[in-house]
């Protein structure tokens, strides 16, 4: 299983191209490469390619500063978001028509819910089918606790690796992730809102916590004061893939299990039709193994 996040190699594609150069047809020659690339890469090994999309995040209910500060990086940006959005969003209806790809996407699930979830079922049943994700993300390190779980960065164009993702998580979740607005677990809620500096963590506090909890068999909840316990498990609940809600994931599974067995035949009139020359000759790489 080869699944891609979608968001991820869209705005990385886009990103790799001057903007001054940018149209629709652009665009979507960015994208449809390199899902053939990835595909041609890694279906002989892994199989069929899944495709996971993102809707707005039900962690935003619970924490209203997730990836807030995007917006604003967005609003001040040269870039035209919204020309590029819609333009990203119209090649996902069409791959989801035309490709082979199952395409993934539920209402309040991110990309990182589908994923995890879809990891999760290969441990389900003795299946444990080979899995392959291709994303820049560094929070799937988490799901390396799984042997059968490998990553491909297209940023920095090669396999991540961690060789203790427990460690990493639990590094992960106290330092916080400053990109989607969590801030490390000695810092207030709103930190990176009002643009406050982040009260300093060192590694040599997380290591002194790690050992706590890992050789001494302590509670975390015993090691860290009631208020950075209680930031804990805020950036927790953001972080970790495996605190996704269940209802979530059973939606998730439910839409992933009906969803539409396309085959390889609309490929290549899909491709004549958008004009994408360069691609048409290629039209094979892109096809599902059968």
């Amino acid at each position: 299983m080869i699944i891609i996040d979608f968001s991820s190699i869209s705005i990385a594609t886009i990103f790799a191209q001057p903007k001054e150069s940018l149209n629709e047809d652009l665009i979507r020659h960015f994208i449809l490469n390199s899902l053939r690339m990835y595909n041609t890469k890694f279906r002989e090994e892994y199989g069929k390619t899944i495709i996971a999309c993102d809707h707005r995040s039900w962690r935003k209910n619970v924490y209203p500063e997730y990836k807030a500060s995007r917006k604003t990086g967005r609003d001040n940006s040269d870039m035209d978001w919204n020309f590029i959005f819609d333009i990203i969003g119209k090649v996902q209806t069409e791959i989801e028509e035309f490709l082979p790809y199952p395409v993934i996407h539920v209402k309040d699930a991110e990309a990182d819910d589908i994923i995890a979830t879809l990891v999760e079922n290969t441990q389900q049943f003795g299946q444990y089918e080979d899995v392959m994700i291709v994303s820049s993300d560094k929070d799937f390190i988490q799901l390396q606790k799984y042997n059968n779980v490998k990553q491909f960065s297209p940023a920095a164009k090669k396999l991540l690796y961690d060789s203790s993702p427990e460690k990493y998580l639990f590094t992960h979740v106290l330092r916080g992730d400053s990109s989607d607005g969590v801030p490390n677990v000695l810092s207030a809620d709103d930190c990176f809102v009002t643009k406050t500096r982040q009260t300093p963590l060192s590694k040599k506090k997380i290591e002194n916590w790690w050992t706590e909890v890992k050789e001494n068999k302590k509670e975390l909840r015993d090691v860290l004061d009631e208020k950075t316990y209680r930031n804990y498990l805020r950036n927790s609940t953001m972080i970790d893939l495996s605190k996704i809600p269940r209802p979530l994931t059973q939606k998730i599974n439910d839409i992933y299990n009906n969803v539409e067995q396309k085959g390889n035949s609309k490929v290549l009139n899909y491709l004549i039709q958008k004009q994408c020359k360069q691609l048409i000759s290629c039209a094979e790489e892109f096809f599902i193994k059968k």
